[in-house]
């Protein structure tokens, strides 16, 4: 009887253990997870840095003899000059300028320029002014101007140029000064280009002589 009261104690006290062991054993804290980490930032970008090229540019265009001036103080609009050059400018000088920005006004005057180099100038959409006299320029080379836009003045005296270079300017609908004297312009070829650009004021040299030198006088 004792021995079996002994086993019953022996067996409650084992169940007991278990008991708290397991109890123990639930009541461990879980392990809190780590927060993840935030992804880290990208460095800000830097802004880019000015491009060299307009500055390369002018070097080119000044050491060719050439010059380059805002057209007035605080402006960024270009006036880029060959005049007085010579023939030592060449198609050449006009790849420097083509990479400029806002050229309103561009001076070859007098220079060895030809139709090729004028390929340059096509996409100058901001120019004003363009002086061609006395250049190697043709009707073909006229051909790259149909898209400047914005062209209001363009000397063209002493060239090659004939009334069908004048059939490629009819689209320039801001012209308003054309110089044509001693080309190969005909009264008719003008006739013809004023019915396309009615307000345009084409200088001929057929008026007066010294009028028309006067007018397509570089200025």
């Amino acid at each position: 009887m004792r021995l079996n009261r002994t086993n019953l104690l022996l067996k409650a006290g084992t169940a007991l253990s278990g008991l708290v062991l397991a109890s123990g054993a639930s009541a461990a804290p879980a392990k809190s997870k780590q927060p993840a980490a935030k992804p880290k930032a990208a460095p800000a970008s830097k802004p880019a840095a000015p491009a060299a090229a307009p500055n390369a540019a002018i070097t080119e265009i000044e050491k060719r003899g050439g010059s380059v001036q805002p057209i007035a103080q605080n402006d960024d609009q270009l006036d880029v000059s060959y005049h007085l050059q010579g023939a030592a400018v060449n198609d050449a000088a006009l790849v420097p300028v083509k990479a400029l920005k806002k050229v309103v006004s561009l001076h070859l005057g007098g220079t060895s320029v030809t139709d090729a180099g004028l390929a340059n100038i096509k996409g100058m959409t901001d120019l004003v002014k363009l002086h061609l006299e006395n250049t190697k320029v043709t009707d073909k080379g006229l051909e790259q101007l149909k898209g400047l836009s914005n062209l209001q003045y363009l000397n063209l005296y002493g060239t090659a140029v004939t009334d069908a270079g004048l059939e490629q300017l009819k689209g320039l609908t801001k012209l308003k000064n054309l110089y044509v004297w001693q080309t190969k312009v005909t009264a008719a070829g003008v006739a013809k280009l004023k019915q396309a650009l009615p307000t345009v004021d084409i200088v001929s040299g057929w008026e007066t002589a010294p009028a028309a030198t006067a007018a397509a006088a570089p200025k």
